[in-house]
């Protein structure tokens, strides 16, 4: 009777470690038993029956890359090179790399709005992101709740930022007001081009 580590478990079943743990936590695969310092273990004979009665993942994998302005397009280029990486080196394949520019507010962003469908579609096996806050900078946990129910694995290459909570919470209020002046000041300037056209 071998037993596998978490890691071992997940390379042999082609998921990340995180998809396992999520698993166990909905019931729908639990390891064989735990170590004494409280790792996972996992039978690898009965491994590949236990995922029998998983949903298989069929579709694409998607590297979603996001930055907030034009002056950040060398920044942009950067995350996606890495995002594709990333999955070239975990041996996904069919990887399909989406790129959006504009705010983490912006639930209309192009990129955004192809994927959610493709999502809905059931043509997304995996979503991989740099962070979390790529994808939306409000809202993304209903996004990751929409992939789980259509079992989209969702790989986060950074999980713990780098950044305090105040830092965190300073660069949210700037997003938001960011967003409120320049569509104030894009409005009253429509204004303004109407009021002289006429």
């Amino acid at each position: 009777m071998q037993l596998l580590s978490i890691g071992a478990a997940a390379a042999q079943l082609g998921v990340a470690v995180g998809t396992l743990r999520r698993w166990h936590r909905q019931g729908r695969l639990a390891p064989a038993g735990r170590t004494v310092g409280g790792h996972r273990r996992y039978l690898h004979d009965t491994l590949p029956a236990s995922l029998g009665a998983m949903p298989v993942r069929t579709g694409k994998t998607v590297c979603y890359a996001r930055v907030s302005s034009h002056d950040q397009a060398e920044q942009l280029k950067t995350q996606a090179a890495r995002l594709e990486k990333h999955c070239v080196e975990a041996g996904f394949t069919d990887i399909e790399v989406v790129t959006d520019l504009g705010s983490g507010l912006n639930y209309r962003k192009k990129g955004l709005q192809r994927l959610l469908l493709d999502i809905l579609r059931g043509r997304v096996a995996r979503l991989v992101l740099v962070t979390k806050d790529r994808l939306l900078r409000f809202g993304s946990e209903l996004l990751f709740r929409i992939c789980d129910f259509f079992h989209v694995e969702v790989v986060i290459l950074d999980a713990a930022p780098a950044v305090s909570r105040e830092q965190q919470l300073t660069e949210d209020l700037v997003e938001i007001l960011t967003v409120f002046s320049s569509r104030l000041y894009g409005s009253r300037s429509r204004k303004n081009l109407r009021a002289l056209a006429t």
